[in-house]
C-alpha cells in the first residue's frame, strides 16, 4: 500500500471518530436540554463544521492533487501528535461526561469539572483540536492545510471562546467572578 493510500486511511479514521463525536454530541446536547441547558453561539457552528470538514478533505486533497511525499522525519512525529490528539480529546469526553458537546450548551447550577485534563489545562479539547489541525496534516507534508487550518482555527476560536464567556456569564455570573482560571479558561461543557 503506498503512503498516500496509508494516509487515506488515517483521515477516514479520523473522519470516523468524527461522526462518532456527533453522535456523542446529539446524545449529550438532549440530556443538557433536558435539563435546561441553553445554547449560544449556534451562528458560528456551521463555519465550525465547515472548518473541521475542510480539514480533512484539504488534506487529502493536497498529498493525492500536489503530489506531496511523506517525509518520516516530519510524518512519524506528526502522527503521534495527531493520535496523541485523539486521545487527549476522548480523555475530555470521558470527564465531562454528558456535559461535553460540540456545541457550546451552558446546563445552569451544575459545578465545574476540574477533574482529568480539566485539573492541567484550561482548554484541553482546544488544545487538541489545534494540535491535530497542524500535525494531521503534516504526516504526509500537507503544509498548505495545515496552515489554512490553523489560521482560519485562530480566528474561530476567538469567536468560540468569547461567546463561551457570554454564555457563561449569563448562566452563572458569580461561580465565574469566585473561580481561580479567568472565564475564558473554563470549558464550556465543564460551566456551571
Amino acid at each position: 500500500m503506498t503512503s498516500e493510500a496509508l494516509f487515506t486511511v488515517l483521515v477516514l479514521a479520523v473522519a470516523l471518530e468524527r461522526l462518532a463525536k456527533l453522535v456523542v454530541a446529539r446524545r449529550n446536547a438532549a440530556w443538557s436540554f433536558a435539563r435546561g441547558g441553553v445554547e449560544s453561539g449556534a451562528g458560528h457552528y456551521p463555519v465550525m463544521v465547515v472548518l473541521h470538514t475542510g480539514l480533512l478533505v484539504g488534506a487529502l486533497a493536497e498529498v493525492w492533487l500536489l503530489g506531496r511525499v511523506f517525509l518520516p522525519a516530519l510524518g512519524w512525529p506528526m502522527l503521534a501528535l495527531a493520535l496523541g490528539s485523539q486521545a487527549l480529546r476522548w480523555w475530555c469526553i470521558r470527564t465531562l461526561g454528558p456535559r461535553w458537546n460540540t456545541r457550546v450548551i451552558v446546563v445552569p447550577d451544575l459545578p465545574l469539572v476540574d477533574g482529568g485534563p480539566y485539573r492541567w489545562f484550561r482548554h484541553p479539547n482546544y488544545v487538541a483540536v489545534v494540535v491535530e489541525g497542524l500535525a494531521l496534516p503534516l504526516v504526509h507534508t500537507a503544509w498548505i492545510t495545515a496552515t489554512v487550518f490553523t489560521v482560519a482555527n485562530a480566528f474561530l476560536m476567538r469567536v468560540r471562546i468569547r461567546t463561551e464567556n457570554r454564555a457563561l456569564a449569563a448562566a452563572s455570573g458569580p461561580v465565574a467572578a469566585h473561580t481561580t482560571a479567568p472565564p475564558e479558561a473554563i470549558p464550556p461543557t465543564a460551566r456551571p
